[in-house]
């Protein structure tokens, strides 16, 4: 997702700090476990297959249909399954093997009774009917839910977000990161003038008697639940080829009709974001399900291969520069953090939302790499030091386990110069870039935790990193540099830091390039003549005070 801002960054800290200690604050609830953890009714069956069958009216603002959920039997002897569907919508029936099942429906979760006994490595699946007007979105893609809106010419323009909230907010699933479904079918009916775009290859259009089409959508790659999407409207269509790592890809771009000038100039930036990130993470991900970029009625979301555009056809993100630098306006923040996505929060997802800096800070981050690929070092350097204003330290970047439970937005902008930080320690650009990518190939399609990551990056770059980690993910504070002066001598120490933090940094003292390795332990540095000159290299996210 991205990162939530405009264009008064008073307003942003009130609408963060506001946000951020109700969520802190909150006494968590049954939902919030039987929604945030694996449940014994999650854990004994793998997810396969899902195909999502359903009929959108637009005049009546429903949703009706069906999932099949595909699944392998882990272990033997249970009775019991779990899906996940939020209210107002109904979870009408579920039938496995023509048979109609008992539910006992608890809030949000529903536990299906099987009768049908579960074999050790059997295939089953159960078809899960639903109905109902979904949860509006109030503020998509924060507040997540349907958006129905109308488009210029008063077409209907609908669209699906719902990262946090969970997609059983729209479509009954189970609806937990750790498991992703190896592969998925969407099936959706909408009135003939409109079209549905979703996630994957379209494989044919239905026309119906009742001046209706169904748009049938296949999805050969793993995908997270809150990364499908349906996105309804009076679409027109461009694209075109990419000759990428892996081949030839299919970049569709679907917008409004009376948006279709715009929008071919405007998404050039999708090609060259391809080729930015290519270079740094690896190939695209999704190459047998495309890429598309669909016009959605609200800012933007990281749908895996569709996703979803909303920043008005303009650079920066809605015409600001998050940086404040200039160097946000070479780009169109939405296409390219969005699409940044692919690879961090699609490709490699988290295991519990607790982890999302995962998917956040280096999406954030890639901002600045776009910038480096195509305008150098400088420029993202500045970048990613500029959006430090956007840094709240309100409360730690991971959030609390087992109850869907995100951390601080500083995911974004404070991950990010995190990241940007440990790129100094590697002090080899080539060695970053091969972990970048490493990374993206050896959690291909996976998901993953903190610690992984954590302990792959140390692994790969020879530097034992866990107090940096300890530091910027798991406390508010920013370590400070002290440092004092006498003669010749330089005394220095990290303090406003975890206990056993020791990370080098880079300074220049009379001049002169040094690497320090300080600890929170006093220690002194002795040059040829008196220090009267003291600069901290800024690409670390650190601060420096003198002490008299």
């Amino acid at each position: 997702m991205m990162y939530k801002h405009n264009n008064f960054f008073t307003y942003l800290f009130l609408v963060c700090f506001l946000c951020s200690t109700q969520a802190f604050s909150q006494n968590f609830t049954k939902q919030d476990t039987l929604r945030g953890s694996i449940t014994p009714e999650r854990a004994w069956w793998d997810l396969t297959h899902y195909h999502l069958d359903i009929t959108v009216n637009p005049s009546e603002r429903t949703i009706a249909g069906s999932n099949t959920i595909q699944y392998k039997v882990l272990t033997n002897g249970q009775k019991t399954l779990q899906i996940d569907l939020q209210p107002p919508l109904q979870l009408t029936k579920v039938v496995q093997d023509g048979e109609e099942l008992q539910i006992k429906h608890d809030g949000n979760a529903h536990f299906i009774h099987l009768t049908k006994k579960q074999e050790l490595g059997e295939i089953n699946s159960i078809q899960v009917f639903y109905e109902g007007k979904p949860k509006v979105a109030k503020r998509p893609p924060w507040d997540g839910g349907i958006t129905w809106k109308k488009d210029a010419n008063g077409l209907p323009f609908i669209a699906s977000s719902c990262q946090g909230l969970g997609a059983s907010v729209w479509w009954p699933c189970k609806d937990h990161m750790y498991d992703e479904v190896d592969s998925m079918k969407i099936s959706v009916n909408v009135p003939k003038n409109l079209m549905n775009v979703s996630n994957g290859r379209l494989v044919k259009v239905e026309e119906k008697d009742n001046d209706t089409k169904t748009f049938h959508w296949n999805v050969v790659n793993p995908i997270n639940n809150y990364g499908v999407n349906i996105n309804i409207g009076d679409y027109v269509h461009f694209g075109e080829k990419y000759e990428g790592e892996n081949g030839t890809l299919d970049m569709d771009y679907y917008v409004l009709r009376d948006n279709l000038d715009k929008a071919k100039e405007q998404f050039k930036d999708a090609a060259r974001t391809m080729e930015a990130f290519e270079h740094w993470f690896g190939p695209y991900p999704f190459y047998e399900d495309s890429y598309k970029l669909v016009e959605a009625p609200y800012l933007g979301m990281e749908h895996q291969s569709s996703v979803t555009y909303g920043n008005g056809y303009v650079n920066g993100y809605r015409g600001f520069d998050l940086s404040r630098t200039g160097w946000g306006m070479k780009f169109d923040f939405i296409i390219v953090h969005e699409s940044g996505h692919e690879w961090f929060a699609n490709n490699i997802t988290n295991i519990d939302i607790a982890d999302m800096w995962i998917h956040e800070s280096f999406t954030a981050y890639s901002e600045n790499l776009f910038l480096d690929y195509f305008y150098g070092k400088k420029a993202s350097s500045e970048y990613v030091i500029g959006t430090r204003g956007s840094v709240s330290n309100d409360r730690p970047i991971i959030g609390i386990y087992n109850v869907n439970h995100e951390g601080s937005g500083d995911m974004y902008y404070k991950g990010a110069n995190m990241l940007h930080t440990i790129r100094q320690l590697i002090d080899d650009d080539e060695k970053w870039r091969s972990i970048l990518r490493g990374l993206n190939k050896d959690f291909y399609h996976q998901t993953v935790n903190t610690q992984q990551i954590e302990s792959y990056i140390s692994e790969k770059s020879g530097i034992d990193l866990s107090s940096v980690f300890d530091q910027y993910l798991r406390t508010t504070d920013i370590p400070v540099l002290r440092y004092k002066r006498d003669g010749n001598k330089f005394v220095y120490r990290w303090e406003n830091a975890v206990d056993d933090f020791d990370m080098k940094v880079q300074m220049a003292l009379n001049g002169e390039l040094v690497w320090l390795s300080p600890t929170t332990k006093w220690q002194t540095k002795k040059l040829a003549a008196e220090v009267s000159t003291v600069e901290l290299n800024p690409n670390f996210y650190v601060t420096i005070e003198e002490s008299k």
